[in-house]
């Protein structure tokens, strides 16, 4: 397929769902959405032969766009600099402790806490699937995203700290979900392979260090051509082409893409800029970014809703994904009680807080985009099964009731 019909058919899509949400259905617009996208994926399968047309377009739109290349090269990039420029910096400081405890030591225990608890619920049925399958699993789902997260913190009525807390977290906590998740891989795919800790960490370096410096620098020497200028189209170029530039080289050099455009956005966003125009040229900045999030975030929330088309459920697949989502849960609460723990006092921390972190740590895109750059085996088909589940139960029934939740614990 074409890719202007492809870019067409994705805003065309995007519109209509989101015109229907916000004309009748009236649920928050990234909810909404995804929810009639996984509906029409859901009719393709079901009633493919009652509707050849449509449905055949529907399935040669998916098989036309490479998920994981369009989200974690192209679109990521765009989405995670929008939520670093919104991000109040001056609180992430107040709380950098607790969210870079949390995005570490937290993914990393619940990594290991839900492959644990996963393989032995899957011996129990009966299925023999190894370890490291279960680890790579785990991987791909504790890490939480910085997309859902700021797509649905918007409209919840969460504490401040909280609120930073968690979407620093889901900024920061790419670094050691990519070396897990790459490092399984590769014991995956060799036969006899062991876990090399000091490969792990040189890999872990180069991303994550190797990311925020590149971020840092690119966004320091845009930075400071913003300030030299007084028209807003310029400043929006330069801004444009920060985060493709980062894009473009953090892949060249095998670094972390996601931290590099975070750490941009952060450095630019704790420096506003006034220039000799009638408003400051940084907060149309803020304005125009925060537009292009919802754009971008909309469509996103239609491709991960039609990439069920081409997902081999059944039953045994949909149990076990609904199964994996509990212990996911449970594995997240475990990995912030030590967090909360240590740090209840210097953050001012309530261990009510514990659930309210685990029902906030919402998954979407990039797990489902890294469950499908999986290699072929035995075990692929229902990681994205189980993934698409979590993912589905994480946007949709966390999303809608962490309102409530927040209200009653707080």
């Amino acid at each position: 397929m074409d890719i202007f019909v492809i870019i067409t058919a994705l805003f065309a899509i995007s519109a209509l769902f989101s015109y229907i949400n916000a004309r009748w259905i009236k649920l928050p617009g990234v909810i909404g959405v995804m929810l009639l996208a996984i509906i029409t994926a859901i009719i393709t399968l079901i009633a493919g032969k009652s509707f050849p047309v449509l449905t055949g377009f529907i399935r040669q739109l998916t098989n036309s766009i490479d998920f994981s290349k369009t989200l974690l090269d192209v679109m990521l990039g765009f989405l995670l600099f929008a939520s670093a420029l919104h991000i109040d910096v001056s609180r992430l400081k107040e709380n950098l402790r607790g969210v870079l405890i949390i995005s570490t030591i937290g993914v990393l225990i619940s990594t290991l806490l839900f492959a644990g608890m996963f393989f032995m619920l899957m011996h129990l049925l009966g299925l023999n699937i190894p370890f490291i399958y279960c680890l790579l699993f785990g991987a791909l789902v504790s890490p939480t995203d910085a997309v859902a997260v700021a797509a649905l913190l918007k409209k919840t009525k969460m504490e401040p700290r909280l609120e930073t807390i968690i979407s620093g977290e889901s900024l920061f906590n790419d670094g050691i979900g990519i070396v897990l998740f790459v490092s399984f891989v590769e014991i995956a795919g060799i036969p006899d392979a062991s876990f090399s800790f000091i490969n792990a960490a040189k890999l872990f370096a180069q991303e994550v260090f190797g990311g925020l410096l590149l971020g840092g620098i690119m966004g320091w020497l845009a930075y400071r051509m913003m300030r030299s200028v007084d028209d807003l189209q310029t400043v929006l170029l330069i801004s444009i082409s920060l985060v493709m530039g980062i894009s473009f080289i953090a892949g060249l050099l095998h670094v972390s893409i996601p931290l590099a455009v975070v750490a941009a956005g952060l450095l630019i966003g704790s420096h506003p800029f006034t220039n000799n125009i009638e408003q400051p040229a940084y907060e149309y900045l803020e304005k125009i970014w925060k537009l292009f999030d919802e754009l971008l975030n909309t469509i996103l929330f239609v491709l991960i809703g039609l990439q069920m088309v081409d997902i081999a459920f059944t039953m045994n697949h949909l149990w076990i994904g609904l199964a994996a989502t509990a212990l996911l849960l449970i594995a997240r609460a475990l990995s912030i009680v030590f967090p909360v723990a240590l740090l209840r006092r210097s953050l001012k921390l309530q261990y009510n807080s514990i659930f309210i972190l685990t029902w906030g740590g919402l998954r979407g895109g990039i797990s489902v985009a890294l469950a499908l750059s999986l290699p072929d085996s035995p075990y692929r088909d229902m990681i994205l099964a189980g993934s698409f589940c979590i993912v589905i139960f994480s946007v949709v029934v966390q999303g809608l009731t962490l309102n409530k939740v927040v209200n009653k614990l707080v």
